[in-house]
């Protein structure tokens, strides 16, 4: 199953970032030079997708004006030779971006099912802002592909720490395990289980296929703890109805929903690029 349209849920407060989120997005938190949500529009672009749905909420203007053009700005700069506003202007040209307003704080498939009216009777892409990759390919490609391969709905996985399992929904593999290297039928799915309670180590890791059922499901799902409505309730409605299966994603992923997480993903991005990685090691080992 192919898909053609990508949708980012962005409308989470960002607590764990106050007092640096106050007054700004989380997603608009810098990563080296750019906001950590332009690199899921450029993993989006480079996946082949051109059409990206925003989730927004209260206070979250800063990523509309972000994804705009700043005509003052280009002004200023034009003929200036500033790589970094033509790379800006370059991913505008090539990405249409569209927002809806998640009116009420109510989790994840509350959050997708708001994209319901925009993504229409075809298959979409979802990417969780928290989660960013450094890969060779980038995640959302390898999921799309698998997608196609498999002609079925897919979820992107990795394997946790015993001690991180309960912050993620886990899937339940089939008998058979792998049906091939890195892919697994999904059976069921369970949110954020203790570890002993846990029916495997692979961890639904922010990248996701999904056919425009999910939204049946989704409107009947009831609300679970603090009154959110769970996307992992509604995958699991639809492992029932048609083969889901799990790929894990190559290349190392990072969690920025937290503030360690960021730092890592900070120093990463950084090591990874040609102009700042040899100033980077030398800081690095200056402070060690």
């Amino acid at each position: 199953m192919r898909a053609s349209k990508a949708v980012v849920p962005a409308a989470g407060l960002g607590t764990r970032f106050l007092p640096a989120t106050k007054a700004q997005p989380k997603e608009m938190l810098p990563v080296v030079d750019k906001p950590a949500i332009h690199y899921i529009a450029e993993e989006v672009i480079a996946s082949g997708i051109d059409d990206l749905l925003i989730v927004t909420g209260r206070g979250k203007r800063a990523i509309e004006d972000h994804f705009d053009r700043s005509i003052e700005l280009e002004h200023l700069l034009e003929g200036t030779g500033n790589p970094h506003l033509k790379e800006l202007q370059d991913l505008l040209d090539r990405l249409q971006v569209f927002y809806v307003r998640q009116g009420r704080p109510l989790g994840l498939g509350h959050a997708i099912a708001c994209a319901e009216r925009h993504v229409a009777q075809e298959n979409f892409a979802v990417l969780l802002p928290d989660d960013l990759y450094l890969a060779d390919e980038p995640a959302l490609c390898q999921l799309l592909r698998a997608a196609e391969e498999l002609d079925a709905p897919v979820v992107a996985v990795r394997e946790v720490p015993a001690q991180d399992v309960h912050r993620y929904g886990i899937i339940a593999p089939t008998a058979q395990s792998e049906l091939r290297e890195g892919v697994y039928r999904v059976q069921d799915m369970v949110e954020k289980p203790e570890v002993s309670e846990a029916p495997s180590r692979l961890g639904v890791v922010g990248r996701y296929v999904l056919p425009p059922s999910i939204f049946e499901h989704l409107r009947a799902t009831p609300p679970g703890a603090g009154g959110e409505i769970q996307l992992t309730d509604a995958l699991r409605a639809l492992c029932r109805e048609r083969p889901v299966y799990a790929v894990v994603v190559r290349g190392e992923r990072y969690d920025i929903g937290e503030p360690l997480g960021l730092l890592r993903a900070q120093i990463a991005f950084a090591l990874a690029r040609p102009d700042l990685g040899e100033g980077v090691r030398e800081m690095l080992r200056s402070l060690l």
